[in-house]
């Protein structure tokens, strides 16, 4: 279950032993749930607007420049909600999960600032659009985000309430019935009122009543003010579903199935066309092509840039060790990567010996194998930034789960359940374990899983924009020396 399915599911819930809420006309809002969606956008243009207009207020604008200021924001809001509305983030289940709009929400406006920035330099329309634009990005930022925290709060207790309005239906089911789980709670949510509910009966029982039931739909239907039929079976009695909506036709009403049992998850799942035919998608692939574009050229320029950057700091850290103890500057070892793929991970030495193979054991808080100079150099990271020259060659990236010894992949493997799954995508220089204090040894089998949990999850909900949060919350972490050793 994902992050907006649990905060639907917490929207939603029932208390046990709790009475049904309310469904009398009065206490329902005059707001279809197929209407949170425009009316979303409608509220994201005018929060913008009158953005604008605050913020031309403040600055003190003339009514000229209040005009092109005007003119901007309208482009603005055009931009910005297209984006939005191009991501799906405008559904109501979208809205519900608030940490994901936040996120979206500033991303998209600083992607919008960003080319109105470079739209206002290449045409050289001046300062003044720029000056109003700064002023209308924080206040409308600040504006839109308010807006996120009240459509979540609206849309829960519509929600929990059962508040919106919704068309009359007629369910035919064979599911049991329930008043927390099933198309009917979801129906009576969604603000539909479910004039009658009828059973559907077994496949075993015979065509007579199918015939009968099929009879007393009809004749509830006819002449009422009954707007859709939905009918919810297992998809296994598909040609008797068929049948069944077949002898329906004679109703001017919409009729909609609902499939129940394991084709629900199958269907929930994404899919796409092959040919004339439909394949369903069992596992996202690690990137799209687009996204590794995306992501190896940040890793090109990441990675080239801090090693300029770094050079002097490197080239000291290389004499230290040097002088320090007997061996070489470098030390490789073999790691499993991107599709099990060995590659030799090149660090700084920061011990008398250089284990590899099936014998490693891992470095503990005090160790006698690490030198002088390794201690300081562990301590502080330095002994890993020779694994940019790795994000270079293509064997590692800047940010994904961290790659293990070999021997100790093949422990993790056999303990932690889903370990293998790591090797979805390439290993990085830090990652979001690391961010989130997962460094150093793994002495426990709890330490392995919860580092694992972070990289799973780093994996499914992937982005440009995580890979760029974790690489400003790298150094930060490396400052609080969490576990690193």
């Amino acid at each position: 279950m994902n992050a907006i399915d649990r905060t639907y599911a917490v929207a939603t819930r029932v208390e046990p032993g709790s009475p049904p809420p309310e469904h009398g006309g009065r206490r329902r809002w005059p707001i279809r749930f197929q209407a949170i969606e425009p009316l979303a956008m409608a509220a994201d243009v005018i929060v913008i607007l009158m953005s604008c207009l605050l913020a031309g207020a403040l600055s003190g604008a003339d009514s000229h420049a209040f005009g092109k200021a005007f003119g901007a924001a309208i482009v603005i809001a055009a931009l910005f909600v297209g984006l939005m509305k191009m991501r799906e983030l405008y559904r109501p289940l979208e809205l519900l999960a608030l940490r994901n709009q936040m996120r979206a929400v500033t991303g998209a406006w600083v992607q919008v600032f960003v080319l109105l920035a470079a739209a206002v330099g290449a045409l050289g329309m001046g300062h003044n659009i720029l000056r109003g634009a700064s002023l209308l990005a924080v206040i409308g930022l600040g504006a839109l985000v308010l807006l996120r925290v009240g459509l979540k709060r609206t849309l829960v207790k519509g929600l929990n309430g059962r508040k919106f309005a919704g068309r009359t239906v007629v369910l035919i089911t064979d599911q049991p019935k329930s008043s927390t789980t099933g198309l009917e709670h979801m129906l009576a949510t969604l603000g539909f009122t479910v004039a009658r509910r009828f059973s559907l009966p077994s496949a075993e029982a015979g065509l007579g009543y199918r015939k009968r039931l099929c009879a007393s739909v009809i004749d509830h239907v006819s002449g009422s003010d009954v707007d859709e039929i939905f009918i919810e079976a297992d998809l296994k009695r598909w040609p008797e579903l068929r049948a069944l909506a077949g002898e329906l036709r004679v109703l001017p009403s919409h009729i909609s199935f609902a499939p129940a049992g394991p084709a629900a998850e199958i269907l929930r799942r994404p899919g796409r066309a092959l040919g004339g035919e439909v394949c369903i998608e069992f596992q996202r692939g690690p990137h799209t092509r687009l996204e590794y574009a995306a992501k190896r050229t940040l890793d090109i320029f990441g990675a080239s840039l801090a090693l300029a950057l770094l050079a002097p700091l490197l080239a000291a850290a290389a004499v230290a060790i040097k002088l320090d103890s007997p061996g070489p500057v470098l030390f490789r070892q073999q790691r499993c990567g991107f599709n099990r793929r060995n590659f030799a991970i090149r660090k700084f030495r920061t011990m008398r010996v250089l284990e590899d193979g099936e014998n490693v054991v891992q470095a503990l808080p005090v160790d006698k194998r690490v030198t002088r100079v390794g201690k300081w150099l562990r301590r502080a990271s330095i002994d890993e930034l020779p694994q940019l020259l790795n994000v270079l060659d293509g064997s590692m990236s800047l940010v994904g789960p961290r790659p293990h010894a070999l021997a100790h992949e093949n422990q993790f493997d056999k303990a932690v359940r889903n370990y293998a799954f790591r090797r979805r995508v390439k290993p990085g220089l830090t990652g979001w374990a690391q961010v989130h204090g997962c460094r150093g040894p793994t002495p426990t089998l709890a330490a392995i899983e919860r580092r694992v949990e972070y990289d799973l999850w780093y994996i499914d909900n992937w982005s440009l924009r995580l890979d760029l949060a974790i690489l400003l919350q790298t150094p930060l972490e490396v400052l609080r020396g969490r576990n690193a050793c």
